[in-house]
């Protein structure tokens, strides 16, 4: 029976499965994003989240635990210095999962995952969308801004002039 087992293994021994998703791990840190299959991009989500989250706290405990998993120096210094900045005031949630299709030889569910916060595209904040409008109501405003115009107030000057308050003296600017 199969109670209770929710790891994937992904057709792999333990110490392949590791070495992979370790590579992985670092591919990610260092490119921000990698193409993958949905499988692996499932577990590797379970193994890169826990590390930003400790790469939050920059103490040498945190960098020696991430490094435990990464095996990669380059890849925890990124880590350390630019993706914990970027995120350091999310509470989760780092990666994305972008499915693109399947592949065409063995018809493999592919996808995009990257870290959330380094994808400018999805950044960007919506344009307001400009509403449209029919030729025909156009038509009728300008009918009816012709038809009505409006009629101007005459202006009218204050009847007393307003004293001003005398100016007071003014500090020499400090240079």
């Amino acid at each position: 029976m199969r109670h209770n087992k929710k790891f994937n293994h992904l057709g792999r021994q333990a110490s392949h499965r590791h070495a992979m998703l370790s590579n992985m791990a670092a591919s990610l840190i260092m490119h921000k994003r990698i193409f993958t299959t949905l499988a692996k991009a499932k577990a590797l989500k379970v193994v890169v989240e826990p590390m930003i989250t400790a790469a939050k706290n920059d103490t040498t405990a945190s960098r020696r635990l991430v490094f435990k998993t990464l095996q990669n120096k380059e890849a925890v210094t990124e880590l350390f210095q630019t993706v914990a900045q970027k995120v350091g005031d999310r509470p989760g949630g780092y990666t994305r999962i972008l499915k693109t299709g399947n592949r065409l030889g063995d018809n493999a569910q592919m996808c995009f995952i990257e870290l959330v916060d380094f994808n400018e595209n999805m950044l960007k904040t919506k344009a307001e969308k400009k509403t449209r409008t029919r030729r025909s109501s156009a038509k009728k405003k300008a009918e009816a801004a012709e038809a009505a115009p409006v009629a101007e107030a005459p202006v009218e000057a204050p009847a007393e002039p307003v004293a001003e308050a005398p100016a007071a003296e003014e500090a020499p600017a400090a240079e």
